[in-house]
Formats: C-alpha cells, sequence, structure tokens
C-alpha cells in the first residue's frame, strides 16, 4: 500500500477511501479461537468494530462471545457479534454460516481466512496420508468454501476486501513442512486468480502474518518460538493493516 502524494487529482477519492476505514466495519474471521484469529477478533472489537467468528472447537467459542463483548464495551453496549462453530473443511457448514449472516443482516465488509493448520516436521514420504488431507482440507479448501458462499454476498452489497491469510512459506519453502508450504503456495495463487475475477468495488488479498509465537510456531520451532512477537502485540499493526486496505489493493501479497 502507498501514500499518494498531496494535491493530484485522485485526492477526493483519497479521502474518501480514507473515511471509509475510518467507519465501523463487520469483519468476517474463521479460525477466531485462537492465536492469530483471536487476537485480530479481540483488537477489533476493541476498535468497536463488529466480529462475526467461527471456530471448529465449540468449547473455546462462548468464553470468546464473552471477551468479545467485554472489549467492546467501552466503545458500544450493542453487542452484535456472531460466533458460530464453523468447520471450514465442510461446504455445508460454511453454508449454515452463510446463512446465518444473511438471516441477521450481517453481511461482512472484510472477510480475513484465518483458519489454518501445519503438518508435523517430517519429510513429505513420511507425513502420513490423514495428516496431508488435514492441511490441504483447511488451509486451500477451507478458504475456496468461505470464497464460495460469500463473495456472492459481497457482490450483491458491491464492496468487499478479502484477506487470505498467507505465509512467508507460500513466498519461499522449509525442508519437513511441505504440505503446509505447498498449501500456502496454492493460496497465493488463488489469491491473484481471484482478483481477476472480482467485480469493481472489491479486492483480495495474500497477507504473511510475519513470523509470530503461536502454536503453530512452536510445533516447527519450539522453544525458540518464544523469541518472535506474540499474537497479542501483532494485532493492532494487523488490524490497521486490514481495515486500510482499499481497491486498490487487490492481488497484492503483503506482509503484517
Amino acid at each position: 500500500m502507498t501514500t499518494p502524494a498531496p494535491q493530484t487529482p485522485t485526492d477526493s477519492m483519497n479521502v474518501a477511501g480514507a473515511a471509509s476505514a475510518a467507519a465501523l466495519k463487520t469483519v468476517l474471521i474463521t479460525g477466531v479461537s485462537r492465536g492469530l484469529g483471536k487476537a485480530l477478533a479481540l483488537e477489533l472489537a476493541k476498535r468497536g468494530h463488529t466480529v462475526i467468528g467461527c471456530s471448529r472447537t465449540p468449547e473455546k467459542l462462548s468464553s470468546l462471545q464473552s471477551e468479545l463483548a467485554a472489549a467492546s464495551e467501552k466503545i458500544s453496549k450493542n453487542n452484535k457479534h456472531l460466533i458460530m462453530n464453523v468447520d471450514v473443511r465442510s461446504n455445508s457448514s460454511v453454508e449454515e454460516l452463510a446463512r446465518a449472516v444473511v438471516e441477521k443482516k450481517a453481511v461482512p465488509d472484510i472477510i480475513v481466512n484465518n483458519a489454518g493448520t501445519i503438518n508435523r516436521n517430517n519429510r513429505i514420504w513420511e507425513v502420513p496420508v490423514d495428516e496431508f488431507d488435514t492441511v490441504i482440507d483447511t488451509n486451500i479448501k477451507g478458504t475456496a468454501n468461505v470464497l464460495r458462499h460469500f463473495i456472492p454476498l459481497m457482490i450483491e452489497n458491491k464492496h468487499g476486501i478479502i484477506v487470505n491469510m498467507s505465509s512467508g512459506w507460500g513466498r519461499s519453502a522449509a525442508a519437513q513442512v511441505a504440505p503446509y508450504c505447498a498449501s500456502k503456495w496454492a493460496v497465493e495463487g488463488l489469491t491473484r486468480a481471484v482478483a481477476k475475477e472480482l467485480p469493481p468495488g472489491m479486492a483480495v488479498v495474500a497477507l504473511s502474518p510475519g513470523v509470530v509465537n503461536t502454536e503453530m510456531l512452536q510445533t516447527c520451532f519450539g522453544s525458540s518460538a518464544a523469541l518472535y512477537p506474540t499474537p497479542e502485540s501483532w494485532a493492532p499493526k494487523a488490524a490497521t493493516l486490514i481495515l486500510h486496505l482499499t481497491v486498490g489493493d487487490n492481488g497484492a501479497s503483503l506482509t503484517v
């Protein structure tokens, strides 16, 4: 993203874009029960934005609903956050989420496809079949399922920003995480292709969060993961970047 020079013919558009970014948004975040998703959701709620969150771990969702309400209480007494138990790997589960969103008239302005998983460190020929499938089904098919059901709703509203969470390993590679690398390279390619299909008023970007001390990182890095920022310290910068994305960013590969 770049800041335009002053006194250009597009100044009025830039002012409008800034005003829009400052307005309160409805943001859908998948994989919201922990890590980056949870930290981002709480940061957005603290700023007064409405969060639609989903996760396949239902035992964590009730407490998250309370945390979101507490985070947004100082901004607004009107808690409209919607949290649902959804498995993005399941097309029908995502379809159910989309129906609920339509019923509540809460079509998101921004989608963050955050739900993801990684394989245990292993050479590709030693990765169990079911583990490989879980990585692909979550990271690629899960993203596609959300796009399938929510892009039409955004098109109907004539606006929307989609953030597909990528990784540094979606732009490079490392040994023993080949399934994860493959999935995130796919997210990068999927994002660029979808960017060419979206109508005016919409945008999709691939966003690498950088290296953050999450449970996923700990499975790869072990104790050295503690050397990196926590999700809570990452979230303010990520939230600001996401809230200020515009249609001009369509197709971009960005990093927090």
